[in-house]
């Protein structure tokens, strides 16, 4: 964790934290409206400072996170939680979304399609699609 630094992009800090795998899908979250700093949509240019308050909200799950480092670079996930510290109550929500998800998963798999298509079923679909045309 490096600490000469007073503020980064925040893209940039939501990748080095580890909570995007890419700065573009952090920056595309932000314009998108998943991510708040104290409450307020913001820009993925927007520097941030210790001490701002993030939501994120990813797949459906939602952080409450108080910035509390800043890095330059994106390092390992246990030197990245080092970064920023989340509220109990936003852990104990997230733990319970995470159990309701993977219970409804159980319970309603909609996957489809077990198994990709081989060359005969692939053989049928085409000409299948040769009938019909």
């Amino acid at each position: 964790m490096q600490t000469e630094i007073e503020s980064i992009r925040l893209d940039k800090w939501l990748w080095t934290a580890r909570f995007f795998k890419t700065r573009k899908l952090a920056a595309d979250a932000i314009s998108g409206g998943k991510v708040h700093i104290n409450k307020q949509r913001t820009k993925p240019g927007k520097e941030v400072k210790p001490g701002a308050l993030l939501s994120i909200n990813k797949d459906g799950l939602n952080w409450e996170v108080e910035i509390i480092g800043l890095s330059k670079q994106r390092r390992p996930f246990k030197e990245a939680i080092l970064l920023y510290e989340e509220s109990p109550e936003s852990f104990t929500k997230r733990q319970q979304q995470m159990i309701l998800q993977r219970e409804q998963r159980e319970l309603f798999d909609f996957s489809g399609q077990d198994h990709k298509p081989n060359k005969k079923d692939r053989r049928l679909i085409h000409r299948f699609k040769q009938v019909s045309d």
